[in-house]
């Protein structure tokens, strides 16, 4: 007796012309195979990291820092196009590496292990209006031990946005693309509102009370960052100071807008799978690998767009061995893919133009009630549970 973890993709008996639903079957032994595989691939991986790890993070440091310098240097000559388009591209470019190969990857604790004052989960701040502290508890934990789970990772919509046909539709969804430019254009505070649950302040399942520490450290965190990059830096500038502010403010954007697209193609374009708490109950550390996977996606290019993605290109190896560190995804990723393909599971990957046409067309489908639309994805997983086995055998 098989027991599906994902029915995402059945074909629902009040859809019309829904295609043909992919069926694949596990046993539970096959599970926890892959699951085996999976964890022999990280002690492989985590015995071979050390020095040139070190080196590696240490280069990214020092480029972002000369983009930061660079950039910040050419505000100086804003009163020439060329140089203040100069300045954002290196300003923009130094918050997307601070944020994403940096930041995010030693928040993980993919460095801790060097020791380092700085270069520390517990310890790193970024360049960015939400607090690392809350980040961590949003991200770290909420959404990588609930990955893609409807009403427990609330990465799932950001608690704004309808992106999984479980996700109960109402009006308020048709504005779904709407929702979602707003949030791209405000990326890093969407981030920071994350952990403050707004919709669940607003419908009075938190109390305003609960959150005022959440709010202290936002305020402390955002008041710091505004300053610096809306107030100080343009004053230094003197008479350029409305020339640097636009420039800063142009960096923010161009970072806000790669995140967005970075982060959503690894979590929602067509074939990521969404699952509900009840598929998930009593979950074996193999059928979390096997979430993860189906959970996730990847997205195709050359060494500099990884780097530049924070390796969150490699979404689903990241959601495999979030601590590894993030440069080894892409030699991970071979052996992922290969173990995928040989029990008949998908490796969701492809060009970002694919995946995020996919997401953005995701986006706009689940603006409307599940009866006006196809399902696209068609993959069934069913997983014989340990509990089936027993049953079966008595």
């Amino acid at each position: 007796m098989a027991t599906q973890i994902s029915h995402l993709y059945e074909v629902k008996s009040d859809e019309k012309k829904v295609p043909p639903v992919k069926e694949v079957n596990l046993t539970h032994e096959q599970v926890e195979q892959i699951g085996q595989e999976l964890e022999e691939l990280r002690a492989r991986i985590m015995a071979d990291v050390g020095e040139s790890d070190r080196e590696y993070i240490y280069k990214i440091i020092r480029w972002q820092r000369g983009l930061e310098i660079g950039g910040r240097a050419l505000m100086y000559a804003g009163w020439f196009p060329p140089a203040w388009i100069a300045a954002v591209g290196m300003l923009g470019a130094s918050k997307i590496l601070d944020n994403m190969e940096i930041g995010h990857n030693v928040m993980h604790g993919q460095y801790d292990w060097m020791r380092e004052d700085t270069y520390n989960s517990r310890e790193f701040e970024w360049d960015t209006v939400c607090p690392a502290d809350q980040w961590k508890h949003s991200h770290n934990y909420m959404h990588h031990t609930f990955t893609n789970i409807v009403g427990e990772d609330r990465d799932v919509g950001y608690g704004i946005l309808r992106m999984a046909r479980d996700q109960k539709w109402n009006p308020y969804y048709l504005g779904n693309l709407g929702y979602a430019a707003a949030l791209m254009l405000l990326f890093e505070w969407g981030v920071m509102l994350h952990d403050l649950e707004v919709e669940r302040v607003i419908s009075g399942e938190r109390k305003w009370s609960d959150v005022k520490g959440l709010v202290r450290g936002m305020w402390r965190k955002a008041s710091k960052q505004v300053l610096k990059d809306y107030v100080i830096f343009p004053a230094l500038t003197g008479p350029l100071f409305l020339t640097t502010l636009a420039g800063n403010a142009s960096a923010n954007l161009v970072r806000n807008l790669w995140t967005f697209s970075i982060i959503f193609c690894g979590h929602f374009p067509t074939g990521a799978q969404t699952f509900t708490k009840e598929e998930t109950e009593n979950e074996t550390r193999g059928e979390w690998y096997i979430r993860q996977m189906l959970g996730s996606a990847n997205i195709e290019g050359g060494e500099l767009f990884h780097i530049m993605s924070g390796n969150l290109s490699h979404q689903i190896e990241h959601h495999l061995f979030p601590d590894v560190p993030a440069n080894r995804y892409p030699e991970m990723s071979k052996e992922v893919r290969e173990i995928c393909e040989r029990h008949g599971l998908p490796y969701n990957t492809g060009k970002l133009r694919h995946q995020l046409g996919s997401t953005w067309k995701k986006i706009a489908k689940l603006s409307l009630p599940n009866s006006w639309t196809r399902d696209d994805d068609d993959l069934v997983v069913n997983i014989e549970r340990a509990a089936d086995v027993k049953a079966t055998a008595s």
